[in-house]
């Protein structure tokens, strides 16, 4: 197998959809890794969920722990460029043969899984490949961003160290819930007896489902509030420092992930850190160390220029309004001229009302993935001026961006947003190049 013809596989399995009404969808995923051996119980895990931030806060738990120097495996999604991307170790992606290698490997437990629950899907397969590649090169420690939730993700096979909820907010409600309390109960899935599950919930319904499944499930619950604290926050133009302070330790840090909610992702991630037993625990320096090497592409990314144009993959209302509160803190006060795309099935009404807390005007435009749809600009354009913004459409992504960038006049910024796919196919346009 190739990687083309693994991609092409990957691609055909990318319609099998997840609903409320797949109970079983689990036992898929389980079947499945038997199959492969249970590839995910042979090292230790960190497991992290969330509405947003789960990411970032993944990556700054294997950052550390990478610095530390364990030998440390990533699973994070979604993939700004390749699928390979899902399975880093020490921050590097798998090899695209070593991938299509492990693909092939695993089609014929593929075949007998397929056998009795369907054919398991582009997320499972990914998934599981990762956990195989994991165990194959003997990882020390594995930090897994969940998927959808937590009660039937594709993660929730897992018997970590330490469980993250890093928040809930309204994200995927065809599946969630159609209740923060829903969505909170479904995350609140991952709770296992005995493992510490760290919480960065503070809206108090929600916060109360996740103490109560906690309890129910008998999982010590760290609430992020109550254990650390943020102080000493200096803004400079690539980076910002702060102190983060545990009970039993102090943390000056300085890193390039940008805004109060990548400061609260920091705290969420020591206070995980902290709950691993003593010989996966790093120490405060590597922390440091690990932290500030930590870099994620289309996270409040500042490219400068005579325009200073910043990527941020905002495709809830909940990172929108994150990003709206970073660019008020980067930039107070600068106009801002948003490139939105929205995904399929994504709240672009969420979206662009939280958007619109910051002075600005929208260029509405779609990007271009392999089975991935955009919502018609036009009909988000009639969205945004039904919530009285200035908008207007400019269906080609580079054309929207480009015409963003000759409107800008001093002291204003574009902000390219929304989908995963409009950043990643906007970040490396020859006409960032010059702004």
């Amino acid at each position: 197998m190739t990687f083309a013809q693994a991609q092409a596989y990957l691609l055909s399995t990318a319609g099998e959809g997840f609903s409320r009404s797949a109970p079983h969808r689990l036992d898929r995923m389980r079947a499945l890794l038997r199959e492969l051996g249970d590839p995910q119980d042979a090292y230790p895990t960190i497991h992290v969920a969330g509405t947003s931030g789960k990411g970032s806060t993944a990556t700054l738990i294997a950052a550390a722990l990478q610095a530390a120097g364990r030998k440390t495996g990533l699973h994070s999604k979604p993939h700004l460029y390749s699928v390979t991307e899902r399975a880093r170790i020490g921050g590097i992606c798998i090899p695209e043969v070593r991938f299509a290698q492990l693909l092939a490997e695993m089609m014929p437990a593929i075949e007998r899984t397929t056998g009795a629950f369907d054919r398991p899907s582009y997320y499972e397969t990914l998934l599981a490949l990762a956990f195989l590649y994991f165990a194959a090169e003997q990882v020390e420690v594995a930090v897994i961003e969940a998927g959808l939730g937590g009660t039937l993700d594709g993660t929730n096979v897992l018997h970590p160290q330490v469980c993250v909820i890093t928040n809930v907010g309204f994200d995927h409600m065809d599946v969630l819930g159609d209740t923060l309390e829903e969505i909170a109960a479904n995350k609140a899935g991952i709770a296992k007896s005995g493992v510490p599950l760290v919480s960065g919930v503070d809206e108090p319904s929600a916060r109360h489902v996740v103490v109560a499944a906690c309890a129910h499930a008998g999982a010590p619950f760290v609430d992020v509030d109550l254990v650390t604290r943020i102080e000493g926050v200096q803004n400079r133009r690539d980076v910002e420092s702060f102190t983060v302070v545990t009970s039993s330790a102090r943390y000056d840090l300085t890193m390039t992930l940008l805004g109060g909610f990548q400061r609260r992702n920091a705290a969420t991630a020591l206070a995980a850190l902290e709950r691993l037993p003593a010989p996966l625990r790093p120490g405060t320096q590597s922390v440091v160390s690990g932290f500030a090497a930590a870099r994620i592409q289309g996270r409040m990314e500042v490219v400068a220029g005579r325009v200073p144009v910043v990527f941020d993959i905002a495709h809830n209302r909940e990172k929108a309004r994150a990003l709206v509160a970073a660019l008020a803190e980067r930039f107070p006060a600068a106009p801002v001229r948003y490139v939105v795309a929205v995904g399929q099935g994504k709240d672009a009404a969420g979206i662009l009302r939280a958007l619109g807390e910051a002075p600005g005007s929208f260029l509405l435009t779609a990007f271009s993935a392999q089975g991935r749809t955009a919502q018609d600009p036009h009909h988000i354009g009639e969205i945004a001026r039904g919530l009285g913004l200035t908008a207007q459409v400019v269906p080609q992504a580079s054309r929207a961006l480009a015409a963003a960038l000759d409107a800008c006049v001093p002291g204003e910024i574009v902000v390219v947003t929304g989908s995963t796919f409009l950043v990643a196919e906007l970040r490396g346009e020859a006409s960032v190049a010059h702004v």
